[in-house]
């Protein structure tokens, strides 16, 4: 029989383990009471968030301005330029024909050859063609012959009228066929209609051609047409002859003359097809690629300044904060017309302007701030001030 704790031993062991959760349970409130004794002097160590930044805190004094950086920007004039999301165009694509048939005999060229006007693309035998010629000649001689006898014939009044249209007639009908003949063996040769590229290639060396048959496709690429789409709001501020340059998807930059506007829009998008024309001699740019186009429509006044002093109002418009008349924050709408590798250019603001540098984001518009400027000098506000131009610069003028 095994032998079991009697009664008493029990009762002891009981007691132990309430004693020991008892003395647990007086550590953890022992150390949860501590926390709430110390938070308070936890938190008074920390001073608030804004003084921490260098703005004193609202709590000791609620009217106290708020500290910002400031600097003076002044407008300089500026092309206005219109951006266009377009691609490179080849002037004009042909696919060259036979116009005789034949057995093909040579074909000199191969794609990507560069051809002049008139070289041979590819060549139909002669066969008979040169004996025609010749039968042609040799009839135009004799019908010659036969109208310049009618002719003294008649001074002598010997011929009549009729004889001599007749012999007139089979002149002019041996000169056609004469002519036909010289110019069906001309036509086996096929020769390129303008300078370009030989794209591709449709005629092999034993192939016969047909009257139509395509032997090769020749792309002109100098001139090269950078194509975009104007919008009905900007098509009109675009006209012939104005300046524009591109930049491609590979990092070429070109420049050239608007050719083209557009009179019809395109029924699906409702806008005008535009055209810049550009050289390429050295057929160094290539026919579809992406191209980034600008096209100068004018001249305006803009602020070159820094995205980081950006902001947004409550219904998400972009503009900047300034410094107003008794040194109070203004907030002011901007337009970015251009970017550059150092900053933005931007429209909408006064020609001279204190722009908020540090601390925009924690003001508001109205609020009055005590303003610092670069020099360590306290802003009054003023905007009457002249612009102070580095050299080389001329002022801006006034807008009108």
């Amino acid at each position: 029989m095994p032998d079991f704790p009697s009664s008493a031993d029990g009762s002891t062991l009981m007691r132990g383990t309430y004693i020991t959760a008892l003395v647990i349970s007086v550590v953890i409130g022992i150390w949860l009471l501590s926390g709430f004794l110390t938070a308070e002097d936890r938190v008074a160590e920390h001073p608030p968030l804004a003084e921490a930044n260098g703005r004193p805190s609202q709590a000791s004094d609620p009217d106290a301005p708020t500290p910002v950086r400031a600097r003076t920007i002044h407008a300089r004039e500026r092309s206005e330029v219109l951006t266009l999301r377009g691609r490179t165009e080849n002037k004009r694509t042909v696919e060259v024909r036979a116009e005789t048939r034949g057995r093909v005999i040579a074909r000199p060229v191969e794609r990507g050859h560069r051809v002049a006007s008139g070289d041979l693309l590819c060549q139909i035998a002669e066969e008979d063609r040169q004996s025609r010629v010749d039968d042609g000649e040799e009839s135009v001689n004799q019908a010659r012959l036969e109208y310049t006898g009618s002719l003294k014939l008649k001074d002598r009044g010997l011929q009549s009228e009729i004889t001599i249209a007749q012999a007139r007639a089979r002149l002019a009908s041996a000169l056609a066929r004469r002519e036909a003949a010289v110019l069906d063996l001309e036509r086996t040769y096929i020769r390129a209609p303008f300078d370009g590229i030989v794209e591709d290639v449709h005629l092999e060396v034993g192939d016969y051609a047909q009257s139509g048959t395509p032997c090769a496709r020749i792309v002109d690429l100098d001139p090269m047409l950078l194509v975009g789409q104007l919008t009905e709001r900007t098509v009109d501020r675009v006209a012939l002859g104005s300046p524009a340059a591109g930049r491609l998807s590979t990092g070429v930059e070109v420049s050239g003359t608007i050719s083209f506007v557009g009179y019809e829009a395109d029924p699906g998008t409702r806008t005008y097809r535009v055209e810049v024309t550009v050289p390429n001699p050295d057929y160094r740019l290539r026919s579809g690629v992406t191209t980034e186009i600008a096209i100068r429509v004018g001249e305006l006044l803009a602020h070159k300044i820094t995205p980081a002093v950006f902001a947004l109002d409550d219904e998400g418009r972009l503009g900047v904060r300034i410094i107003g008349g008794d040194d109070r924050v203004q907030f002011r709408l901007v337009e970015v017309v251009a970017d550059d590798r150092d900053g933005v250019w931007v429209t909408g603001l006064p020609r001279q302007t204190t722009l908020i540098t540090v601390g925009q984001e924690f003001v508001a518009a109205g609020e009055r701030v005590v303003v610092q400027m670069p020099n360590g000098t306290e802003a009054d506000g003023s905007t009457d001030a002249p612009p102070v131009l580095a050299s080389g610069e001329d002022a801006a003028p006034e807008p009108s």
